[in-house]
């Protein structure tokens, strides 16, 4: 896994860990009970999907702002995760120089280090979610109480957004509802660079060309499902960089499109 850079702001990705999962428990096509078979590569070899956990960190002008917080110290179960302090301690942070911690959603594999046996982790850093999903998760009647319990300890550290937002110099908030109420696009900007951390809008690349794709976690199929076209439309043949929170090693690409149709290209790849 490797950085990249928006102008003058870098983008660390932050491993936490990986969650092995059937594929068919992440990502469905509806009508279509062999889908998997055209992108089984992306399976190990159980045949389970491996997704990457964890967060962003993005630093510009004196703001250390860490996109999303992985799952947490938990193992078992196709589930290995806990390393992200570990990992920001590897590129130079410890979590008392965390400034920011802004959230995509508030889905338990984004949220797992805010908070850990009651004590936040991130003691200095102000806290940011929409307000959409603060009230879905945590301030309903209905909210479920491992979402309530986990989230409660950063109530009075919270600075909830509601619309596209300004969060520091060059990184903004986008509205992109549908896999929750509340989901986020990050938008990172410098110049005339441009890079999207797309957190669960997209899990995998191939749901930008396939976009009739549901994920089995999203609030609303199909205004997640309107969501990704629109943003697909908007980016493809540009330097828009992106990368999904769970995208095959963290890594960033563009959508490209020529007489072959759309593709993704990574940033290996991408020309």
């Amino acid at each position: 896994m490797t950085a990249t850079t928006v102008g003058e702001i870098r983008i660390d990705p932050v491993l936490d860990g990986i969650l092995r999962t059937p594929p068919e428990h992440a990502l469905i096509r509806p009508g279509d009970d062999d889908a998997w078979a055209a992108h089984a590569d992306l399976l190990d070899a159980d045949g389970m999907l491996p997704l990457p956990v964890g967060g962003y960190l993005v630093r510009t002008g004196e703001r250390v702002i860490l996109v999303d917080a992985g799952l947490g110290p938990l193992t078992g179960d196709g589930i290995s995760c806990g390393e992200l302090l570990d990992n920001l301690a590897a590129l130079g942070y410890q979590p008392g120089d965390i400034t920011d911690v802004l959230l995509t959603h508030l889905h338990f594999d984004h949220v797992g280090w805010v908070a850990q046996k009651g004590v936040v982790v991130f003691e200095r850093a102000t806290y940011r979610c929409h307000e959409q999903d603060w009230a879905h998760f945590v301030t309903a009647p209905d909210a479920a109480e491992g979402a309530r319990r986990k989230l409660t300890p950063i109530a009075d550290r919270l600075e909830p957004f509601a619309g596209d937002t300004t969060i520091a110099t060059g990184v903004d908030t986008r509205d992109a509802p549908g896999h929750t109420p509340g989901s986020t696009v990050v938008v990172v900007s410098s110049g005339e660079e441009r890079a999207l951390l797309l957190g669960d809008v997209v899990h995998c690349p191939f749901e930008f060309t396939e976009p009739d794709w549901e994920a089995l976690f999203d609030v609303d199929p199909k205004l997640a499902q309107r969501t990704r076209e629109a943003l697909a439309r908007e980016v493809e043949n540009t330097d828009v960089r992106m990368v999904g929170a769970h995208f095959d090693g963290m890594t960033f690409g563009r959508l490209i499109s020529s007489g072959a149709g759309t593709q993704w290209r990574n940033d290996a790849t991408a020309g």
